[in-house]
């Protein structure tokens, strides 16, 4: 039994729908095995599910080199950072944040070791997943110029909408420190 198999028997019966969106995305051969992989471990981080995390980890390393998982993470990590800070410019109502320097150190954007168009799908994934509209409408923007078809773009944010989903059914069914104490 595969590892994501094994994730999507944690999934509870309330989230049935859940565990049928995580079997039909790992059925979609739309993506190629890195760029799904690497989609699947972006976000599985972007949700902060230490189960959710490892047990995607695993299943990316047997179709992932180390250099691709680590760009993937890499996205996670960047995007954590950048979701943060431009969602603050974006939102605030000083526009002079707008016209300031982020000196935020974010090479990796630039040569993150993989094929381009994955790392911005990675890196929109995980925008999605922390609601960053600044760096969805950049990452979308960029992907659009590489000459990535909104397919895609869609697929890799329906991936993303599936992995958080996992994570949040999965957290819904550990019992409260309430229950498990009463």
């Amino acid at each position: 039994m595969s590892s994501i198999e094994q994730l999507n028997e944690k999934i509870p019966d309330f989230a049935k729908d859940v565990r049928l969106n995580l079997t039909s995305l790992m059925a979609d051969e739309t993506l190629s095995p890195q760029r799904q992989y690497g989609l699947l471990l972006a976000s599985a981080i972007a949700t902060r599910n230490a189960d959710v995390i490892a047990t995607i980890e695993s299943a990316a390393a047997a179709v992932m080199t180390p250099v691709a998982i680590a760009a993937a993470k890499s996205a996670a990590t960047v995007m954590a950072m950048n979701n943060v800070y431009y969602r603050f410019v974006h939102l605030a109502s000083n526009p002079e944040y707008k016209t300031m320097p982020p000196r935020l150190r974010m090479t990796v954007i630039g040569s993150p070791g993989v094929d381009k168009s994955d790392f911005e799908l990675w890196s929109l994934a995980v925008s999605a997943i922390n609601g960053c509209g600044a760096c969805i409408n950049a990452h979308e923007k960029t992907l659009r110029a590489a000459g990535v078809s909104s397919g895609v773009i869609l697929s890799a944010v329906r991936s993303a909408a599936i992995v958080q989903s996992v994570a949040t059914a999965i957290e819904a069914a550990r019992p409260s420190s309430s229950e498990a104490t009463g």
